[in-house]
């Protein structure tokens, strides 16, 4: 492969529509969740998992957006001493995903409790 074949926007591109996939998935996931829990648990709270979840795919999405503009942009104007994006989105993605599923327990617990 020739140096000039390598195109520095298409890995963005690529880690983009990752972050993608990763946040529809995140609200379809939530979206099943807001529809089934409350229906099979048979107490309404349960809708407020989901709905977290929703939430935190909408500012998932527009942080990737965001990001994605900045990373591209860098990429292709400054080429190899691009400044590479830190990993607090992941980051922020775990420690969400962390308190939803510790909140889910914690209304598991009430609820068992409260019965």
């Amino acid at each position: 492969m020739r140096p000039s074949d390598f195109d520095k926007g298409l890995q963005p591109e690529r880690t983009e529509l990752a972050w993608r996939r990763t946040t529809l998935s995140l609200a379809v996931g939530s979206l099943v969740a807001m529809r089934l829990l409350p229906t099979i648990l048979g107490d309404p709270l349960w809708f407020i998992p989901g709905l977290v979840g929703l939430l935190i795919a909408v500012g998932l999405w527009s942080a990737t957006r965001h990001r994605y503009a900045r990373v591209s942009h860098a990429t292709i104007t400054h080429g190899d001493r691009a400044e590479l994006p830190d990993g607090k989105l992941p980051l922020w993605l775990a420690i969400a995903t962390f308190a939803i599923g510790l909140f889910g327990m914690c209304v598991l617990v009430v609820i068992t409790a409260v019965r």
